[in-house]
């Protein structure tokens, strides 16, 4: 038991940082909110187009072994992914703040994301997904390069193992609920579109 109370001692090893002295506003949540919106977007436009196109109608099925397994996995990576970071979020609101370049790289980095989420919407639903795979990669690519940029650059030196652990949460939650996302269109939905065709 000694050893479990060290280890979460060691890896919380938050006592040493400065606390956050500035109020939360409800502008705060804006940025919550915004981590949120991926996953409630995604929903939503599945149950939008459940009835429109046939590669979306296992949506509205109640048997729910007919969900694609990739479903399934941005779904769970999606959760994880939200869990940290609206834990990282919370975080900051309570311990150190974050400084001016390190919050123009997050923007820089939530906006790359926000163009590989909409070009992955786009491909979702196209009648051609190959022609967004390109664009895809691109902002992926880009994505990648803003987020390690921001690691290597701020998180390395300044954060502890737990605020550490909550960005890989963030981080490869985000990456693998992608990657499910990136099979199901370009891989599952490709067959089903040429077998309808």
């Amino acid at each position: 038991m000694d050893r479990i109370l060290d280890f979460t001692a060691n890896h919380l090893a938050m006592d040493d940082l400065p606390r956050n002295k500035r109020p939360i506003r409800p502008t705060s949540f804006v940025s919550l909110g915004l981590l949120f919106a991926p996953g409630v977007l995604f929903v939503a436009a599945l149950w939008l187009l459940k009835d429109s196109q046939v590669r979306f109608a296992w949506f509205g099925a109640s048997d729910v072994s007919a969900y694609p397994v990739q479903f399934w996995g941005i779904g769970l990576f999606g959760v994880i992914a939200t869990l940290g970071g609206a834990g990282d979020w919370l975080f900051h609101k309570v311990y150190v703040t974050v400084g001016p370049n390190e919050h123009h790289s997050h923007i820089l980095a939530l906006g790359s994301g926000g163009a590989v989420f909409i070009l992955m919407a786009l491909a979702s639903i196209a009648d051609q997904p190959l022609h967004w795979l390109l664009p895809v990669i691109v902002a992926l690519l880009v994505t990648v390069t803003l987020i390690c940029y921001d690691e290597f650059a701020f998180h390395v030196r300044r954060c502890k193992p737990f605020e550490t652990m909550l960005h890989r949460m963030l981080v490869f939650g985000q990456g693998l609920a992608f990657l499910c996302w990136l099979h199901w269109v370009f891989v599952a939905n490709v067959g089903v579109l040429y077998a309808s065709a």
